[in-house]
């Protein structure tokens, strides 16, 4: 098998990698940082090919998948993604559009491109990275939950469209809460609360997918918060959320 894994030079793109390299599953990784991508295809013992690209530039994003279509690929990890945090009128234009860009349009081309072609081989798994925010609104992070909510919504419709087909390929949605990856340092933000490690999520998500669960939440903690949320009010937990975004220290 073979697996393509988009933001694969750190955090849980990067242990997946790892993981999978464990299973014997040869791989093709991207990422903006080539450096990092080497280091990593150094690491393992399977066949790795590096594709060093900045995602959030779309040309690239077309690059990568005719790049690739035609090398057999099983597996699509769709993991590369960063927030931003901050007060909407207030956070940076640019960066939200680069977010936005990552997070939701490569996403969703590369999903659509792979299903097509998985579709005509009636074999393949697509594994979405998403978030315990795509349940949810998030003030202050506002535009990283929004595209969670875009890509598991996605995923969900995916899900089901596949499913009548009563075919031989899969898609889910990886919904981690807080992990300890660079996230932090990226979204300019530091979270009160326990992280998950990456080695789990990574372990933890792509066994699930094998598993052709539809929504993968790793950890019981966020299993019970996500169960929950259910039932609060729409403001109370805007409120909640808000809170717990605001008791985050914002890096300068």
């Amino acid at each position: 098998m073979k697996a393509l894994i988009t933001g694969a030079s750190s955090g849980i793109g990067y242990e997946m990698a790892r993981y999978l390299n464990d299973l014997g599953i040869d791989l093709i990784v991207v990422g903006r940082r080539k450096d990092r991508l080497v280091a990593l295809k150094k690491e393992l013992q399977v066949e790795v090919k590096v594709i060093p690209l900045d995602l959030s530039e779309f040309d690239n994003v077309e690059l990568l998948y005719n790049e690739v279509k035609n090398d057999n690929i099983d597996i699509v990890i769709n993991n590369a993604g960063f927030g931003l945090s901050g007060e909407f009128s207030k956070t940076d234009i640019e960066t939200e559009m680069k977010m936005i860009n990552v997070n939701i349009k490569q996403v969703h081309y590369l999903t659509k491109m792979f299903l097509k072609d998985f579709i005509k081989r009636d074999s393949g798994y697509i594994l979405n990275v998403a978030s315990s925010a795509g349940f949810m609104a998030g003030p202050k992070l506002s535009t990283y939950y929004a595209t969670k909510n875009y890509i598991l919504k996605l995923t969900e419709a995916i899900y089901e469209e596949i499913r009548h087909k009563k075919n031989n390929v899969h898609i889910s949605a990886l919904c981690p809460g807080p992990v300890n990856t660079e996230f932090n340092t990226v979204a300019k933000c530091e979270f009160h609360t326990k992280s998950a490690s990456p080695e789990f999520v990574a372990k933890y998500g792509i066994d699930q997918m094998f598993k052709q669960k539809l929504i993968i939440i790793p950890t019981m903690r966020m299993k019970l918060a996500i169960f929950l949320i259910r039932f609060l009010p729409t403001k109370l937990l805007l409120k909640i959320t808000y809170n717990i975004q605001d008791r985050k220290t914002t890096k300068k």
